[in-house]
């Protein structure tokens, strides 16, 4: 196996398994490459760490999940992420909103802003 083919490899297996805990090491195995090795290799091949390709993985696919009406309670589970709070940080530092936000842009409809009371 060349070490492109066992790069497509790892990115087959990052994809096919976003939703589960992934470690580098795992995914340098795939690619048959020590784990520095592999991360340098990655990088240079994708653009981008392995650890922020899963990331965006599992953000595209929450963002499929939010606008077919999942709540994302369920969203965060689905994808892999530890919780609700910690899915909601990685999504509003890749989308620049909150699930909740993207959702109502989405649809056309932005939530209420809270009124600030003037004395």
């Amino acid at each position: 196996m060349t070490r492109s083919q066992g790069l497509d490899e790892a990115r087959a297996f990052i994809e096919a398994h976003f939703n589960e805990p992934l470690t580098l090491e795992q995914m340098a195995a795939r690619a048959k490459l020590s784990i520095s090795r592999f991360a340098t290799a990655f990088r240079q091949r994708f653009g981008s760490s392995p650890y922020r390709y899963l990331c965006a993985v599992r953000i595209e696919r929450a963002q499929s999940l939010l606008l077919k009406g999942v709540p994302s309670v369920e969203v965060a589970a689905e994808v892999g992420f530890f919780d609700q709070s910690h899915f909601g940080r990685h999504f509003k530092r890749w989308c620049g909103m909150t699930p909740t936000t993207f959702v109502a842009r989405s649809r056309g409809t932005l939530p209420p802003t809270p009124r600030t009371i003037q004395p």
